[in-house]
């Protein structure tokens, strides 16, 4: 038996007392709302280019498939190596990325080639970095009360970030075309590399001899998949990545053809997604600690399915973007509380490798799934899959549901041994007190 222990210290800003968390919040800041800014930019370019369902699908798969492939590689890397210096590697290496594109769409010289060949250098750079930076907040906010705040507010900060990235998109977009707005995320990338930078990091202590690459690997995979909570969540997350989230993909779809408006109505749908996320990110951070999560988990899958299939079924703007809003909520209710458990149970010496696998599961069936919601939208409508996928995503739920009670029994000797849990001896039973 066990029971909650009393709570740390609470506020909803807390990890930001870290100077070094506060040197990245910041920094990232900057930088996402250029990453937003090319999003939304690069999939009306694809659209205006192409006026197809299935290139969209496509340039998403060339852009996520690498991570697939590389994640697990550079996990590893990251339990071995200087996750610091990786991760101001990464930002360099995206920067320049984002400047290339530029380029080539300032000249005029941009096509859908080009736009597959630099998707799939930036899924690579993404495979370095989300591992990377997922096992690098542990060093950032040092005590370990102040982890999954820092998670919850870095989702916040994306989702903030959602809202003012896709609004300026819009607008830039229609008015000097998306080659600015690859520029403007080029030069984004300089605040968050600063910010790297300044940072003052502990050195992180590792085995002094380690082994093989291949068997670090094999190591991690061992681990994730021999215990069932970490195995559970990752299977989770693949299966929702897989049917629910290539929704983004299809948005421009909507945007011009079905609500029959420009990149602006894309922003605006891109827009109340990032205000339901946002609002459940805050959620998320006020959360005193990790202890009931798994529920939540189950009701975000319940909210992103509902919202998928309301969302397929409107053919209003005004009525989808309230849908939008739901969709989002649950999308990163999700994501933050699958993060936090994850990041809250694993060894840190696997952290790394493991928080690899989750952006395998996150990212890397995301472009199975774009290319086959890009196949499908072309044959069968927009609407109907997005309808499908949002009956998928209730009984992807309902499968993690089933699963609970082995993830609480196997969870509940870590949350003791971490001090979230302490343990209660069982009631003595009345024949052996006699």
């Amino acid at each position: 038996m066990s029971r909650p222990l009393a709570n740390a210290p609470h506020s909803m800003f807390r990890s930001l007392k870290n100077r070094n968390y506060r040197l990245y919040f910041f920094g990232q800041g900057v930088s996402l709302i250029g990453t937003w800014m090319q999003q939304i930019a690069l999939s009306w370019l694809v659209y205006r280019l192409t006026h197809s369902e299935f290139m969209l699908g496509l340039t998403a798969f060339s852009g996520q498939i690498p991570a697939f492939i590389a994640t697990p590689f550079a996990g590893a890397l990251a339990d071995r190596m200087n996750r610091h210096k990786l991760l101001i590697l990464s930002q360099s290496l995206a920067m320049l990325q984002a400047l290339v594109l530029a380029g080539l769409t300032l000249s005029g010289t941009i096509h859908v080639g080009w736009i597959i060949a630099m998707g799939v250098v930036m899924g690579l750079i993404t495979a370095l970095d989300m591992p990377t930076r997922q096992a690098f907040v542990i060093e950032m906010v040092e005590e370990p009360h102040a982890l999954n705040n820092a998670i919850a507010l870095n989702s916040s900060l994306i989702n903030v970030t959602r809202l003012i990235g896709p609004a300026i998109a819009g607008f830039l977009v229609a008015w000097t075309g998306e080659g600015i707005c690859f520029l403007i995320n080029g030069l984004s990338y300089i605040a968050v590399i600063v910010a790297l930078c300044m940072m003052r990091i502990k050195p992180r202590q590792r085995a002094a001899e380690q082994a093989p690459l291949l068997q670090h690997m094999t190591e991690g995979f061992r681990y994730a998949f021999g215990f069932a909570p970490i195995r559970a969540l990752l299977l989770y997350m693949a299966a929702i990545s897989l049917v629910g989230m290539p929704y983004a993909v299809l948005m421009p779809v909507f945007a011009k053809d079905i609500f029959h408006g420009n990149a602006q109505t894309l922003g605006l749908l891109m827009g109340a997604s990032g205000i339901g996320a946002l609002a459940s990110a805050l959620l998320l951070a006020n959360r005193k600690n990790v202890l009931g999560l798994g529920r939540w988990i189950i009701g975000a899958s319940g909210i992103f399915g509902l919202g998928l299939i309301a969302f397929s079924l409107s053919h209003s703007l005004l009525l989808a973007l309230p849908f939008m809003v739901m969709v989002g909520f649950g999308v990163m209710l999700q994501l933050g509380a699958t993060n936090i458990v994850l990041q809250t149970i694993v060894d840190e010496d696997k952290r790394g490798r493991v928080m690899s696998l989750y952006t395998m599961a996150f990212i890397g069936m995301a472009p199975f799934g774009s290319l086959l919601a890009g196949s499908l939208a072309a044959k069968i409508g927009v609407s109907q899959v997005l309808l499908y996928s949002g009956i998928l995503c209730l009984l992807v739920g309902w499968w993690f549901a089933s699963q609970m009670p082995k993830i609480r029994e196997a969870a509940r000797p870590v949350y003791v041994a971490k001090g979230l849990m302490e343990e209660v001896p069982a009631p003595i039973p009345i024949s052996e007190a006699e």
